[in-house]
């Protein structure tokens, strides 16, 4: 969804979901990885449908791919959560998707220090 409403919605929903995330999913399920970013949400124009995009962050793979399933099945919750505290008529079906920006990230960092490292020790 583009204009100023688009990014605002946007930046809304960005904020709601990491705080129900926070606090109501992880009393829920305690299981949940210890870090959990909200990258982007790209809202529908017609407010049918978001796309949510998650980055988590584990060491352990298997409670990495556990979280984002704990995810996916909460979403209706996620949205009911929302629909309490957003002030929008329809809120839109959430469909989490897994951003590896982050992993990404990580990687580029450690391959650059890798680089300066051996750059000193020549």
């Amino acid at each position: 969804m583009k204009g100023v409403r688009g990014e605002r919605l946007s930046s809304q929903f960005r904020e709601e979901i990491s705080r129900v995330i926070a606090t109501d999913l992880r009393n829920r399920h305690p299981e949940l990885s210890a870090i959990i970013s909200i990258t982007e949400a790209d809202v529908a124009p017609d407010l049918k449908s978001a796309k949510i995009y998650v980055s988590i962050y584990d060491t352990n793979e298997s409670k990495k791919e556990r979280s984002f399933e704990i995810l996916r099945e909460n979403a209706a919750y996620i949205r009911h959560q929302l629909a309490q505290v957003l002030r929008i008529r329809t809120v839109p079906e959430l469909r989490f998707i897994a951003d590896g920006s982050m992993e990404y990230g990580v990687r580029i960092d450690n391959i650059l220090s890798k680089i300066e490292k051996s750059e000193k020790d020549d």
